[in-house]
């Protein structure tokens, strides 16, 4: 399972450097939101996967096997960086609604010619 996800990570780690690359604001948006989620499944994959481990240690319960207990933290840490990245996301897409009013183009190779203007 494990494997598959690092796949799965450097298969989006490839897909947003691609669109990083790209000349469209729009592509290079979109690959700089794929690769945020790429990060936070890498911080996910940091905290282990385990199916059937205990959240919390029960009272009264002295032994515990530190195995089957999963860590909260890198849960906590994603679940911040998707509200944040949420609200980024609504701000570059505002700034892209307005960069397009005025230059009315997309592709930044055009930026310098409608600067001319």
């Amino acid at each position: 399972m494990e494997l598959i996800l690092a796949i799965f990570i450097g298969i989006l780690y490839a897909g947003g450097v691609y669109l990083v690359l790209r000349r469209s604001i729009v592509k290079v948006i979109l690959g700089i939101f794929v690769l945020a989620n790429a990060t936070n499944l890498i911080i996910f994959l940091a905290g282990g996967i385990k199916r059937s481990g205990e959240a919390f240690i029960a009272e009264g319960k002295e032994t515990v096997d530190l195995a089957t207990i999963s860590d909260p933290l890198p849960q906590a840490l994603i679940l911040t960086a998707i509200v944040i990245s949420l609200g980024i996301a609504a701000y570059i897409l505002a700034l892209k609604y307005r960069y397009f009013e005025v230059t009315e183009t997309h592709d930044l190779d055009q930026l310098s010619k409608t600067d001319q203007k």
